[in-house]
């Protein structure tokens, strides 16, 4: 789903995409002519590696992300926003799907321990 920057209005839209079993969706509305704020859940399931003994296990992905477009170059003079997540856009498109699958790649590059390895107690890197 991609939306020209300049065409957001400050009435608050809905949006809702599904990605590889994941959904992503919530609102957005300008909040200047640089910023939009956006309010959104993502919700699926994921693969990812265990950290310890490197199978893929599927994992429960529940967040709720909110954050600030900036159409260019991002200055934090307003302090009100200071403690959000800004994404700079560069070319007056927002593109959601673009920012789902960055925020999924994210959460993969975390560590994870599927079942097996959270049982184990062993504090020591098991070695195959």
């Amino acid at each position: 789903m991609k939306i020209d920057f300049k065409k957001v209005s400050q009435n608050t839209k809905k949006f809702n995409l599904t990605y590889n079993s994941v959904s992503f969706f919530g609102t957005f509305a300008k909040l200047s002519l640089k910023l939009i704020d956006v309010k959104s859940s993502i919700i699926g399931k994921i693969e990812v590696q265990c950290y310890r003994c490197g199978n893929n296990f599927n994992k429960d992905f529940n967040e709720n992300v909110n954050f600030l477009l900036s159409n260019g170059v991002y200055s934090s003079n307003d302090e009100k926003n200071f403690d959000k997540i800004v994404i700079e856009i560069d070319n007056n498109l927002i593109n959601f799907e673009e920012i789902l699958q960055s925020e999924i790649e994210s959460f993969k590059s975390d560590y994870h321990l599927c079942d097996n390895c959270f049982s184990n107690n062993s504090t020591i890197e098991i070695k195959y």
